[in-house]
């Protein structure tokens, strides 16, 4: 029988959300950030202390000014959830790569309910742009 490695494992977990006031606060103020339309990045990385550790935290965010309605903000988080999840393991190549520890928040930024598609491509789009600016040499 084989043993699923937590790298490995597709799902969302309540772990990898990432709340807590000072948490959020600290990805806000001391993060960096990045447009991968129609979606605005704002991530953290640290360096990973300890293997057990959560690898990625993920905040996900639509406003209300923009969809007054709960239902429809709803239904882009989960879309842009479904998409991260699926691309997780991307997310977590990286991390492990360079032994690291990321806070990310996705914020939609555009009016209109998006495609599955669109959603999709900004998600592989965003891990594209860190791994451009790691190989920079730089977090900013």
């Amino acid at each position: 029988m084989e043993i699923k490695d937590k790298h490995q494992d597709n799902s969302f977990s309540k772990e990898e959300k990432l709340c807590g006031t000072k948490s959020i606060d600290r990805l806000f103020a001391s993060g960096n950030s990045f447009i991968s339309y129609p979606l605005r990045i704002v991530y953290l990385l640290e360096d990973k202390v300890d293997y057990n550790e959560q690898a990625i935290s993920v905040l996900i965010s639509v406003s209300k000014r923009k969809f007054k309605r709960a239902v429809k903000r709803n239904r882009v988080k989960r879309l842009i959830r479904e998409a991260y999840r699926l691309n997780k393991t991307e997310y977590l190549d990286f991390l492990h790569t360079h032994n690291k520890s990321l806070n990310i928040a996705f914020l939609y930024l555009k009016n209109e309910l998006p495609a599955f598609s669109e959603i999709e491509k900004s998600i592989k789009k965003a891990i594209i742009l860190l791994n451009e600016r790691m190989e920079k040499g730089g977090e900013s």
